[in-house]
Formats: C-alpha cells, structure tokens, sequence
C-alpha cells in the first residue's frame, strides 16, 4: 500500500525553539531562542538567533528577518544563506535590550543587512 506523505503548513512557535539555525554549506550559525510577533500585523517580524558563548554565557542575539530563513523540515533546522564570517558584522544586540521592529532605523538595519523585503512593504 502506498504511503501518502502531507506536507505541514503549520508549526507551534515552541517547535521551533532550539532548533539549529545553519548556513548552504552546512556550518552551524546558532540557534533559535524566540519569535518576535508584530502584534500590529499579526505576522512574525524576526526571529531571534544566538551566536556564539559557552553554556548561554557570552551569546550574542540577532533578529534575523522571517523571510531570510528557509525551514528544513527533515534535519528540524533553519536555513540562513549567509557566509558565517558576515554574521559576525550582523546587527546585534543585548539579552536585556531587545530591539523594537517599530523603530524605522532597527528595520532599515536589520532587512537592509540580510537583504528580504520588509514584510510591511
């Protein structure tokens, strides 16, 4: 009997936590620690990465656009078609200060950098 395979269309956003977050070339980028919903627009406006540190100390945190990953379903992993060595010059930020998707100058940065549209547009 043949086997038919659905492809999901859904996820919970706690599925996804941890997950590893790769570049094409297989090297590991980080991992997902959250998704930041823009209440205003009820879509996701980016995903927070870690990079980096040694048993959560010292990582640095990346808001990377929705539409710059793509979902690996079989490995549960994120694809981020960037080269590592650009990541380091990613706009961070702080575990204490979470950047705010409504500040034009943090989107400009953050979109302009991983080069996606802004969802808003």
């Amino acid at each position: 009997m043949a086997r038919t395979v659905t492809q999901r269309r859904t996820l919970t956003a706690s599925t996804l936590k941890g997950d590893a977050v790769r570049n094409p070339q297989n090297e590991n980028l980080g991992k997902v620690e959250d998704l930041m919903i823009d209440l205003e627009n009820g879509r996701i406006a980016y995903c927070v990465v870690s990079f980096g540190g040694f048993l959560g100390m010292g990582d640095k945190l990346f808001a990377i656009p929705w539409a710059a990953m793509t979902l690996d379903m079989e490995d549960h992993a994120f694809i981020l078609d960037i080269p590592k060595e650009r990541l380091k010059d990613a706009p961070g930020f702080d575990k204490e200060a979470w950047p705010d998707i409504t500040d034009a100058d943090m989107r400009t940065r953050v979109y302009g950098f991983y080069r996606v549209q802004p969802y808003w547009e």
